[in-house]
C-alpha cells in the first residue's frame, strides 16, 4: 500500500464508488483523495500568502508618499547611471526582441501543448495567464492611488502590476501543466531567468517600476496556486516517483537560486540607503534606487519560481493513465475470457 493512499489530517475522505479504481474499491478501501486534500491546502495556502504579499506591496509602493518617492527615484535613476545608459543606447533593438521574444513564447507553449495533445491543460494553462492578465489590467485602471509622476514632471498611469511580467512569468508557469514531469524543472529555470531579463529591461528602459514587476511577480504565483488548488480539488494530482536531482536539471536551477538569493539580500541591503525622506532628493539616491529596484525585481521573480517548484515537488501534473474502473466494460461488450469448448480439463 502506497504511503500517499492513507489519508492524513485535514484530508477529505469520501466513500468508494462507481469510478474508483480497482485497489481502492476492493483491496484498500481506504479514501483516494488523501494525497490531493493535501495538495489542495498546501496551494491554497500558497495563494492566500501571495495575495497578502501582493497587498502589502500595492499599500507599501503605492499609497505611502515614501513608496511613491522610491519608484520616482528609481524611474529617475535610469538617467544617472552610466551603465544602464550606455548598455540601452548600444542595444536599441531590446524592445522589439522583448515582444518578439514573449510573442515565441505562447507559441512555444502551445506548440508543446499541442504535441504531447495536453489540450485541456494547455487551455487552463493560457486561461491562467489570460485571468492573470485580466486581473492586471483591472487593477491599473480602478485600483485606487495617485498617479505617478516621471522624471520630466509629466502624469502617467499607473503600471501597477506589469502586464508585460504577468504575460511572460505566467507563460513559463504555464509549462509546468503541459511539459513531463522530469523536464518540469529545465524548463521553469530557463524561463525564470528570460522573465527576469525582460522584468529588468523594463525597469532599465523606464517602462515599469521594480514594484510593478514584483506584484506582477506574486500575481502569477497566485494565480497558478490556485490552479493546481483546482486540479487537486479534482484529484487531477498524483505523487511523483521519487528520484535524486540530476545534474543537468542541478546546473539550471543552482543559477536560479542565486539570483533569488542574491538579487534579495543585494536589493536589502541597498533599500535601507535609497528609501527617499521628505527632503530634496540627494544626488546619488536616484542611481542606488534604480540598482536597489533592479535587484530586488530580479529577486522575486527568481523566488517566486523557486517557490512554486518548490510546492510542486514529487507532485506530477500530467494527466495519469486510464485505470481499471468498476463498471468497465470491453470494446465491442466482447467477453474479455472467451470459453473455449474444445477445452476439458482433466
Amino acid at each position: 500500500m502506497a504511503l500517499f493512499d492513507r489519508p492524513r489530517t485535514g484530508g477529505s475522505p469520501r466513500s468508494v464508488a462507481a469510478g474508483d479504481t480497482w485497489w481502492y474499491a476492493a483491496v484498500a478501501g481506504e479514501a483516494a483523495g488523501s494525497f490531493s486534500a493535501r495538495i489542495r491546502i498546501r496551494m491554497r495556502r500558497a495563494c492566500l500568502a501571495a495575495i497578502l504579499l501582493l497587498t502589502l506591496t500595492y499599500a507599501g509602493l503605492v499609497l505611502t508618499a515614501t513608496g511613491r518617492r522610491w519608484g520616482n527615484a528609481a524611474v529617475a535613476g535610469r538617467l544617472t547611471d552610466p551603465a544602464v545608459g550606455r548598455f540601452l543606447s548600444e542595444h536599441p533593438s531590446l524592445q522589439g526582441l522583448g515582444t518578439l521574444s514573449l510573442v515565441l513564447a505562447v507559441l512555444l507553449l502551445i506548440a508543446v501543448g499541442v504535441l504531447r495533445k495536453r489540450y485541456a491543460r494547455l487551455g487552463l494553462a493560457l486561461g491562467t495567464t489570460a485571468a492573470a492578465l485580466a486581473v492586471a489590467e483591472l487593477l491599473q485602471r480602478y485600483a485606487p492611488g495617485p498617479r505617478f509622476v516621471t522624471a520630466s514632471g509629466v502624469a502617467v498611469e499607473s503600471g501597477f502590476p506589469s502586464s508585460p511580467a504577468v504575460l511572460a512569468l505566467g507563460t513559463v508557469f504555464g509549462l509546468l501543466l503541459v511539459v513531463p514531469h522530469r523536464l518540469r524543472s529545465a524548463a521553469v529555470s530557463l524561463g525564470a531567468l528570460w522573465a527576469v531579463a525582460l522584468g529588468a529591461h523594463s525597469v532599465a528602459s523606464g517602462h515599469h517600476r521594480p514594484g510593478d514587476v514584483i506584484a506582477a511577480d506574486l500575481l502569477v504565483l497566485a494565480a497558478f496556486a490556485a490552479t493546481v488548488a483546482l486540479l487537486a480539488r479534482k484529484g487531477k494530482v498524483r505523487p511523483a516517483y521519487r528520484r535524486g536531482l540530476p545534474f543537468q536539471r542541478f546546473l539550471l536551477t543552482v543559477p536560479v537560486a542565486l539570483l533569488a538569493i542574491g538579487g534579495l539580500a543585494a536589493g536589502g541591503y541597498l533599500l535601507g540607503d535609497c528609501l527617499p525622506g521628505t527632503g530634496p532628493l540627494p544626488v546619488e539616491l536616484p542611481r542606488i534606487a534604480h540598482r536597489c529596484g533592479q535587484a530586488l525585481a530580479a529577486g522575486t521573480g527568481a523566488a517566486t519560481a523557486l517557490g512554486l517548484l518548490g510546492l510542486l515537488r514529487r507532485v506530477d501534473l500530467d494527466p495519469a493513465s486510464a485505470p481499471y474502473r468498476i463498471g468497465h466494460t470491453v470494446p465491442g461488450d466482447q467477453d474479455p475470457f472467451p470459453e473455449e469448448p474444445d477445452h476439458e480439463i482433466s
